[in-house]
């Protein structure tokens, strides 16, 4: 009786090591640019034992969108989100996000930003996957910005779309320029320009 169970969970593994390839890949080759061939070479594995574990390149570029958001989940909103509500998880989100990019957790800087430039052409359910994280994101920016009204925090007049807005045109800049140039020197920028703009102490951790 083990055996299948044991089965199951190799095959799981396995599953998982490949979409983390693919979101890696995908930052450098795009989401149209994976290739079974190529995540056969980066894993060291057959064709044959990648293309097993999906039906069709959809169902591989949605199961690597879906592990993207894992792991932005895990790496930005997560730990922002332990924060005290309102502008200290607001500072906390934008940190998060230059210190993701900043650990190089892909070689192709943020999966989403890239992603949305590809796809947003190319209608259907991989389009519609990473059009509603960017929904879910820039909804959770807002909801940050109008506790921290709420909470005194921000003036009593400050937009919330527009801020919402100047902070996601920040944090795309703040990606374009670090994979342009490999400088950390962008991310540190961006992080003084948002404290900045949000009104918080401009320190920055090194």
């Amino acid at each position: 009786m083990p055996a299948p169970r044991r089965t199951r969970a190799d095959g799981e593994r396995t599953r998982e090591a490949i979409v983390r390839a693919a979101v890696s890949l995908a930052t450098v080759d795009g989401l149209e640019g994976l290739s079974i061939g190529n995540l056969a070479a980066a894993l060291e594995m057959s064709k044959s034992g990648v293309y097993a574990h999906f039906d069709s390149k959809q169902d591989l570029q949605l199961a690597t969108v879906q592990e993207a958001e894992r792991i932005f989940d895990a790496e930005v909103i997560e730990p922002a989100l332990t924060r005290a509500p309102g502008l200290a998880q607001l500072i906390a989100l934008c940190d998060a996000y230059f210190d993701h990019l900043r650990r190089q957790t892909f070689p192709g800087g943020c999966f989403f930003a890239g992603a949305a430039l590809e796809m947003g052409t190319r209608p259907g359910p991989v389009k519609e996957r990473i059009a509603a994280f960017q929904g879910r994101l820039t909804g959770l920016v807002r909801q940050l910005v109008v506790a921290a009204i709420e909470r005194g925090q921000l003036p009593s007049d400050e937009d919330p779309e527009a801020l919402t807005f100047e902070l996601h045109g920040l944090i795309l800049a703040a990606n374009t320029s670090f994979v342009l140039r490999q400088d950390g020197a962008a991310l540190t920028m961006a992080r003084h320009v948002a404290r900045r703009r949000l009104g918080a102490a401009a320190a920055t951790p090194t």
